[in-house]
């Protein structure tokens, strides 16, 4: 029942709603984790910085791949 409520109250297919959220949500996962690495540097715990960096990166790329994925849809919907 969800899946059909975003087309619904959004106005926009489930497809494109999910892969906006999912852009956003990386982008803010990946701005939260470069404050965590931040942290984890100023308190000297360069091990659980790298861990945070490479999250970031991880998160980074989840992002493009929704950003690219996005644009293929809406392209195909012309």
């Amino acid at each position: 029942m969800q899946q059909q409520e975003h087309g619904i109250t959004t106005g926009t297919t489930d497809v494109t709603y999910n892969l906006i959220s999912v852009a956003y949500h990386a982008l803010q996962g990946a701005e939260n984790y470069s404050i965590y690495a931040m942290d984890a540097e100023q308190n000297g715990d360069d091990e659980t910085a790298q861990f945070f960096r490479a999250l970031v990166d991880e998160e980074r790329r989840r992002a493009d791949r929704a950003k690219d994925l996005l644009l293929s849809k809406l392209q195909a919907q012309k």
